[in-house]
């Protein structure tokens, strides 16, 4: 049986053994200083009683071959008197310390060899202090996931404040956000082939996770290094005038774009049976939300207070870029479906002439033919491409032209969806809307990657809606909060974090983006 530190009990019992000795030796040792001391006392001799003399022994000689002993008189050992009772003393004096430090010094050295005897036989390893537990598969998704969202929503608040930095100023904070955003290019890709089981083995996707984390801290990072830079640029708390009058000038443009967005809307679904109204909602709430911050703005400016300043101006630039967003959306949505709508025809007739196309491709191209109207271009263009779709075979340009048009279209809409709704849209959404840009961006032509890249978005778009109607707004039912507020927080324009809806988000990483507090 061995004890815990895995020591045969008979080798501590040896060491027991071994102490008991030291000790009896160290006694032994004290005992013998002392007997001489102790016998030559002064007024004690031992073997002497009161009233009896002891008579002084005669000198003894013994003679042996190459040896002589012999003692003196009693009168020779006595003549120094009590000087020697003194030195007897003195010596006992001296003795005691001595045994007491040497005791010491070999109880020391008996600890330091067993200690040093202990190490160097030792047969079980040492007790080190225990590292934290490393995360499950699961934890290390759910950090991942979140990861992915907040490095995704620092980089797309960076882009909207740098939009408003003009040209060529800026170069670092440019350059810090092209880097963070190859970074988080990256983590999206490898946390999508986890998402599709590779790698299969527990530990290796565990690592992959690990690596998803670092991309997206390594992006953080980059953004945060370059955010005192470009606040030194903008000096928006010194003199937020410069910063206003531009704010204020892109207002004033999509307020007027805003109206006719929303004629436009109205053709698109009379035409096309396109509803495009979630474009100009968006844009119309986030402009009724800068509208009052642009106000609150000028208001601090006026007063000399440059934080608050700062940080009005910051969540009404939020809000006029997302605001863009919207109204960009319907115009571009309107040259989609008129890009497609001529393109109708021609992709009917090199699909029907494709002497290879599948035998019910006839099938679909009637149907579209036949459809009543109006109809949707775009998906007419969809059913005709898939029809006649074959992996690796060349076709016609018309169709590599209706596919990549799909495609586009598909893509703009998951990005515009997930762009004004990121304080809602988690981390599927958004990895698939990378994977189709990827897909969109493939360098070699092939109708199979513009198939890809529209159905990887049109899978984005419906996860991030899903997630909008999961999402519930702790501002959207209480009375008194401010108009837009509900929407800037959805939007991911505020933190959320605060009553008021929080800091706005600013360019930079997580320790950096929300630095616009109140004083």
């Amino acid at each position: 049986m061995t004890s815990t530190l895995g020591r045969p009990r008979h080798a501590t019992a040896h060491i027991r053994l071994r102490v008991a000795h030291a000790l009896a030796g160290g006694t032994a040792a004290a005992v013998w200083l002392l007997l001489p001391a102790t016998a030559h006392a002064p007024g004690h001799t031992p073997g002497h009683t009161p009233g009896h003399t002891v008579a002084a022994p005669a000198t003894v000689s013994a003679t042996a071959p190459g040896q002589t002993f012999s003692a003196a008189p009693a009168s020779s050992r006595t003549a120094a008197g009590p000087g020697a009772a003194e030195q007897d003393g003195s010596a006992v004096d001296l003795a005691l310390p001595l045994v007491v430090a040497v005791a010491a010094v070999a109880v020391a050295g008996y600890g330091y060899v067993r200690r040093t005897r202990r190490v160097r036989t030792r047969t079980t390893p040492a007790v080190l202090p225990s590292a934290p537990p490393a995360p499950g598969t699961a934890e290390a998704e759910r950090r991942a996931r979140e990861a992915l969202v907040r490095a995704d929503d620092c980089v797309r608040a960076s882009a909207e404040e740098l939009a408003y930095v003009a040209e060529p100023e800026g170069g670092p904070a440019r350059e810090a956000l092209r880097a963070a955003e190859a970074e988080l290019a990256a983590a999206f890709a490898i946390f999508r082939r986890c998402a599709e089981g590779a790698p299969e083995d527990a530990h290796a996707r565990r690592q992959a996770l690990a690596g998803v984390l670092g991309r997206c801290e390594e992006a953080g990072r980059r953004l945060d290094a370059a955010a005192a830079g470009l606040d030194r640029l903008r000096g928006l708390e010194t003199d937020v005038g410069p910063a206003l009058a531009v704010a204020e000038r892109r207002f004033r443009e999509l307020t007027a774009r805003a109206a006719a967005a929303q004629g436009t809307v109205a053709r698109l679904r009379e035409r096309y049976r396109v509803r495009a109204d979630r474009y100009t909602e968006v844009a119309l709430d986030r402009l009724v939300f800068a509208t009052a911050r642009l106000n609150e703005t000028r208001r601090a400016a006026d007063s000399g207070d440059g934080r608050t300043a700062a940080r009005q101006l910051r969540a009404a630039e939020g809000a006029i870029a997302q605001a863009g967003v919207g109204i960009d959306g319907v115009e571009r949505l309107a040259d989609r479906l008129g890009d497609a709508a001529a393109l109708v025809p021609s992709a009917l007739a090199a699909a029907g002439e494709d002497p290879a196309a599948p035998a019910r491709a006839g099938e679909v191209l009637t149907a579209v033919r036949e459809a009543p109207r109006p109809y949707d271009p775009l998906e007419a263009l969809r059913r005709i491409t898939a029809a006649v779709r074959r992996p690796g075979e060349a076709r016609a340009e018309a169709l590599y032209e209706a596919a990549r048009l799909v495609a586009l279209a598909a893509v703009e809409e998951a990005a515009d969806g997930i762009a004004v709704h990121r304080g809602a849209v988690g981390a599927d959404a958004r990895t698939l809307l990378a994977a189709a840009r990827q897909a969109l961006a493939a360098t070699d032509r092939r109708a199979e990657h513009d198939a890809e890249a529209d159905v990887l978005a049109r899978r984005a778009r419906e996860s991030a809606e899903a997630d909008e109607r999961a999402y519930a707004s702790p501002y959207a039912d209480e009375p008194g909060h401010p108009a837009g507020l509900a929407g800037a927080v959805l939007g991911g324009i505020l933190l959320g974090e605060e009553p008021d809806g929080g800091p706005p988000v600013s360019f930079g990483g997580p320790a950096t983006r929300g630095r616009r507090t109140l004083p």
